[in-house]
C-alpha cells in the first residue's frame, strides 16, 4: 500500500474567545496518497480552511493554537512543533497552498513574474535570471498565454481566471509533494472554473501531486475527487470514495447537503434547504453537533458525541443512527 504524502491525525485547533479556548477543528484524521485528490466539503464554518491553515503552520498566534496530541506528517516528517524557520523551509516547497480569492491574494505592487520567481529564489537559492527562467517555465506550464510577455504585467492586468493560474504557478514553482487548494474556483465563471479544474487534474497526474481540495461545491467534487471527507462544526462526519458518497450517503448531514444541491433532473422547487446554521465554536454542546438541525435526532444524539466509526475498508461515519457503537 502506498505511503501517504500527508497524514493528519487527531488534529485539534483551538481559538481563544471570551477568555477561554474553544476548538474550531476537533480530532480530525485525514490522509492523501500520491496522485490522489481528497475533497473536503461542508458549509462555511465547518473548519475546512482552518484545517488547511494548520497543515501550512499558519494558525494565527496568540489567538489560535494547535492542541497537544495533534499530528501532521508530511512524507513521514512531523510538522507540529517545528519552529518558524523550519516551517518556512517546508511551506511553498514540499507543501503549497492556493488561497481562496484570486482577485486579492496577489501582491498588487509586484509583477506576476516577480511573485512566482520569489518562491524559487527563497527555496532553491537561484539567482535572479535563473529564477526568472524558472518562473517563465511554470507560467507556461499552467498555460498563461504569451507568458514571456505577460510575466512583466501586474495582477490588475489579468482576468480572474489568469490570476488563478498565476497562483497555481506560484504554488507549483518548487515542485511540492502536496497541494492544498482552498476553494480555488469560487470567484470564477463556469468556463474558467472548468479550465482550472482540468489544469489541476493534469498536473496531479503528471507530477504525482497529492491534492487536498476544499470546496462547498458538490458538483466540483463529483468531477475531481477520488475520496471525500465531509466536515461539520469542526469535525469529520463522513469519509468515502467519491462515487460511493454520492450514491449512498450515510450521515444525515451528507444526505442534507446532497438534497440541497440543484440537479438538472429535478424541478427547482424540489430543493430542500438545511434549516438553521452551523453553530459557532462557543455553542457546540456535548452531543452530535448536527443534532439541532437533524430530522432524525434522538435523545442520545443530544447527550453524547458519536465516534467516527469505520464501515468496511474505505468508509467511515460519525452517527449514532448509522453505527452500532455502545
Amino acid at each position: 500500500m502506498t505511503e501517504p504524502l500527508l497524514e493528519v491525525r487527531d488534529l485539534t485547533v483551538e481559538f481563544r474567545s471570551g477568555g477561554a479556548w474553544h476548538p474550531a477543528v476537533r480530532n480530525v484524521d485525514l490522509s492523501i496518497a500520491p496522485r490522489e485528490t481528497l475533497a473536503v466539503v461542508g458549509e462555511s464554518g465547518s473548519g475546512k480552511s482552518v484545517t488547511a491553515l494548520a497543515v501550512m503552520g499558519l494558525v494565527p498566534a496568540p489567538a489560535g493554537r494547535i492542541a497537544a496530541g495533534s499530528s501532521i506528517r508530511l512524507s513521514g516528517r512531523e510538522l507540529v512543533g517545528l519552529g518558524e524557520r523550519e516551517l518556512d523551509r517546508v511551506r511553498g516547497d514540499r507543501v503549497a497552498m492556493i488561497f481562496q480569492e484570486p482577485m486579492t491574494a496577489l501582491n498588487p505592487t509586484m509583477t506576476v513574474g516577480e511573485q512566482v520567481a520569489e518562491s524559487v529564489r527563497a527555496h532553491r537559492g537561484l539567482g535572479a535570471q535563473a529564477a526568472r527562467r524558472e518562473a517563465l517555465r511554470v507560467l507556461d506550464l499552467v498555460k498563461v498565454p504569451s507568458a514571456a510577455r505577460r510575466m512583466d504585467d501586474y495582477p490588475h492586468q489579468f482576468s480572474g481566471g489568469m490570476r488563478q493560474r498565476v497562483m497555481i504557478a506560484m504554488a507549483l514553482a518548487c515542485h511540492p509533494a502536496v497541494l492544498l487548494a482552498d476553494e480555488p474556483t469560487t470567484a470564477l465563471d463556469v468556463t474558467i472554473q472548468a479550465q482550472v479544474l482540468s489544469l489541476v487534474e493534469d498536473l496531479k497526474r503528471e507530477h504525482g501531486l497529492g491534492v487536498l481540495f476544499i470546496t462547498h461545491n458538490l458538483g466540483v467534487v463529483a468531477l475531481i475527487a477520488d475520496r471525500v471527507a465531509v466536515m461539520y462544526a469542526g469535525e469529520v462526519v463522513e469519509t468515502a470514495p467519491a462515487a460511493e458518497l454520492f450514491e449512498t450517503p450515510r450521515h444525515p448531514y451528507t444526505e442534507a447537503l446532497l438534497a440541497s444541491m440543484p440537479r438538472v433532473d429535478r424541478d427547482v422547487g424540489a430543493l430542500e434547504p438545511i434549516q438553521g446554521n452551523v453553530p459557532s465554536i462557543r455553542e457546540i454542546g456535548p452531543g452530535c453537533a448536527f443534532a439541532p438541525r437533524c430530522a432524525h435526532a434522538q435523545a442520545r444524539c443530544r447527550e453524547s458525541r458519536p465516534r467516527l466509526e469505520p464501515e468496511g475498508a474505505a468508509r467511515s461515519v460519525r452517527c449514532w443512527l448509522r453505527t452500532a457503537s455502545p
